[in-house]
């Protein structure tokens, strides 16, 4: 059998599992932790929201915002990708929610309405009139005055060129301004605006170029966000949230004064799309294990399962990466497959041993393993619940 060296950072995980069939999920708390204080640091005293979507493991999101990671804290609040996801945090005690996309979901915008306790603890994120029509026809009342956040486009265009994710509708001050006008005048209370620069958190700083746009984008929101708040507040008055940034853009949210908290989740776990940034030197936490299945031939291992796809455009940059033993890789007329993923150079592999990968985005690991086993650097460990695990799936 083929023996993990004991420099390898795959050592503790794998010797604190070595009881376990694979397939399985580990996460590495001494690299946990040192990304939370990185997290902290880049932040620089403005409060970290985390992530839902990235974590998915509700053992980990209360570690994190109970400061059991950092000495200094420095986290607070949920960005929930989902109003269910959200309802069912609430309901776990949760009380500073904040969506990070707007919701169509009916029914469950009409158990938000029906709890004072959830009106209280969730913030509904909107980016056109149409939701806000929507909304209010879900609660059911005009009495209810649900919370509001306004999503305002940050990607950046020259000329016909848009870089950056396809989100918001609104864009500019007069149009923030006329949203936040729309959501008084129907009754909601808007307590915050979002920018969320996903060319600059969600891209590695591959190549000068990149870094170039990156720093031209960073200029122009900063910019544009001054007389975005302005307006809104011109309508609205104080505004309790202006949330910003991701992993990958910390710095530039937190250099803006505006900016009342950041949002990061894949941070903590590191997945290989965030190899590559000059920002923070990154330290995985979060590996999966699966085992050989059958040699085909002599320098080719075929392990169970492993194709893990994440989301996003199709392209090599989406696939695990298989990271222990080194030197192991894909093979391209295959891939990473449903039910068996075979791999090249893997000579000293023999049925039985496993094999080590990494996933290309955070969260959405968990949502193929029902655990995930935390692991001490004494080699102690304890096995907690993904949001699969505890039966939840929100899309």
């Amino acid at each position: 059998m083929v023996r993990v060296s004991e420099t390898s950072p795959i050592a503790g995980l794998h010797a604190a599992t070595a009881d376990l069939d694979p397939p399985l999920a580990a996460l590495d708390l001494t690299a946990l932790r040192a990304n939370a204080a990185d997290l902290v640091r880049r932040a620089n005293g403005v409060p970290i929201r985390v992530a839902g979507k990235s974590v998915r493991c509700r053992a980990v999101l209360e570690a994190v915002l109970g400061g059991e990671l950092t000495a200094a804290g420095g986290f607070a609040g949920v960005m929930s990708y989902s109003l269910r996801e959200a309802l069912w945090l609430a309901g776990l005690g949760a009380r500073d929610i904040l969506l990070g996309y707007p919701t169509v979901d009916r029914a469950a915008l009409a158990e938000l309405a029906s709890d004072d306790t959830l009106l209280g603890a969730i913030t509904l994120m909107i980016d056109d009139v149409a939701q806000l029509d929507l909304i209010r026809a879900a609660v059911g009342s005009d009495l209810i005055r649900p919370r509001v956040c306004l999503d305002v486009d940050a990607s950046l265009r020259i000329g016909p060129l848009h870089l950056g994710v396809r989100r918001s509708p609104i864009r500019t001050p007069d149009q923030a301004a006329a949203l936040a006008r729309a959501a008084l005048d129907r009754g909601f209370d808007v307590v915050g605006v979002m920018t969320y620069e996903a060319q600059i958190a969600g891209l590695p700083d591959s190549n000068v170029a990149v870094r170039l746009v990156k720093r031209a984008s960073a200029a122009e929101i900063a910019k544009r966000r001054a007389r975005v708040l302005d307006a809104v507040r011109s309508v609205v008055g104080k505004l309790k949230i202006v949330n910003s940034g991701g992993s990958g853009s910390i710095e530039v949210s937190v250099a803006d004064p505006d900016v009342t908290e950041v949002t990061a989740g894949s941070g903590l776990y590191v997945p290989t799309l965030f190899d590559h940034y000059r920002a923070f030197t990154p330290r995985p936490a979060l590996f999966f294990a699966t085992p050989v299945l059958r040699k085909p031939t002599p320098s080719i291992a075929t392990v169970f399962a492993g194709g893990y796809i994440a989301s996003g455009p199709t392209g090599p940059s989406r696939v695990p990466k298989p990271v222990w033993p080194s030197g192991l890789r894909l093979i391209g007329t295959e891939g990473a497959g449903e039910v068996q993923t075979p791999l090249t150079a893997a000579a000293e592999l023999r049925i039985g041993d496993r094999v080590w990968f990494r996933h290309a985005k955070a969260g959405e690991l968990c949502e193929r393993f029902d655990q995930v086993h935390l692991v001490e650097s004494d080699g102690s460990r304890i096995t907690v619940p993904t949001y699969r695990g505890e039966g939840k799936n929100f899309g």
